[in-house]
C-alpha cells in the first residue's frame, strides 16, 4: 500500500459501521482476513510485549490472525478492466489514481494477472494495492477459490486514520476519482452506506500495518 501507508504505520480501523448495514465502498482502504491463503510463505509475526497486551485486551488482533490491507476498487456488480499500462477502468470509466506508487503504472503488463477484465459477484469486493507493481492482491490470486475476490464477510473494517507515528498522522479519505458516477445503486440505497462518523470513530480499532504488509509477488523478489 505504499506510499499511502508505510511499514510501521499504525492505523485506526472502523469496525462498527458494518453493524449499521454498510458494506465496503470503492476507494476505501480496508483490512480483511486472508480469504484463501494469500499470505502463504509469509513469516509469522513476532509481536513485542506491548502488542501482546493490546491483543489480549482486544485492541489488536491476535498474532495468529492473518490479515491484509488493500484498497477497494470494485464492489458487487462492477466490471473492472486493466489493459496495457492503464488506466484502470470501473464500469467503463477510467480512474485517475494519484495514490499509485510513484513510477508505477495503474496496470501491469504481465501474463500472471496484470491484464484482466472481471465482473465482481454480489457479496464480494475486488482489491488492489497502491504499489501496483509490487502487490499480491486480487489480480494475482485469481486461481484461488474466490477467483481473486474477497468475500465481504472477511472484511474486518475500514482504515480511516493513520495514527502512528505522530508525524505520519492523517486521515484516509476516499479519493475523488471514485465520485464520478460509478455507483450503480439508487440514491435510497446509497444513503445506507453513509458511515455514522461520530459513532464510528468511537469504535475504531488500532491495527499495526507491520502485520498487514503486502505479500510480494514471486517475480518481485528477483528484482
Amino acid at each position: 500500500m505504499q506510499n499511502t501507508l508505510q511499514q510501521g504505520d499504525r492505523v485506526l480501523v472502523d469496525k462498527l459501521t458494518p453493524w449499521f448495514g454498510s458494506e465496503p465502498e470503492r476507494g476505501e482502504v480496508v483490512v480483511f482476513h486472508d480469504p484463501d491463503n494469500w499470505l502463504a510463505g509469509e513469516p509469522a509475526p513476532n509481536p513485542n510485549p506491548v502488542q501482546k497486551v493490546l491483543s489480549w485486551i482486544g485492541l489488536m488482533p491476535s498474532a495468529e490472525e492473518k490479515d491484509l490491507i488493500k484498497r477497494v476498487i470494485g464492489v458487487g456488480g462492477d466490471t473492472i478492466q486493466c489493459k496495457g499500462t492503464g488506466p484502470l477502468t470501473v464500469n467503463g470509466k477510467a480512474l485517475n489514481e494519484p495514490y499509485v506508487y510513484p513510477g508505477n503504472t495503474p496496470c501491469s503488463q504481465d501474463d500472471q494477472g496484470g491484464q484482466f477484465k472481471v465482473k465482481v459477484p454480489k457479496g464480494y469486493i475486488w482489491v488492489m494495492g497502491d504499489h501496483r507493481q509490487n502487490s499480491r492482491d486480487s489480480r494475482y490470486n485469481q486461481s484461488d477459490k474466490h477467483h481473486g475476490m474477497v468475500p465481504v464477510d472477511k472484511v474486518v473494517g475500514r482504515a480511516i486514520v493513520k495514527a502512528w507515528p505522530i508525524n505520519r498522522w492523517g486521515t484516509l479519505p476516499v479519493p475523488d476519482t471514485f465520485d464520478q458516477g460509478l455507483d450503480q445503486k439508487s440514491s435510497a440505497a446509497a444513503s445506507l452506506s453513509v458511515a455514522p462518523e461520530g459513532v464510528a470513530v468511537a469504535a475504531v480499532l488500532p491495527v499495526a500495518v507491520w502485520r498487514r504488509r503486502r505479500a510480494d509477488r514471486p517475480e518481485s523478489k528477483k528484482r
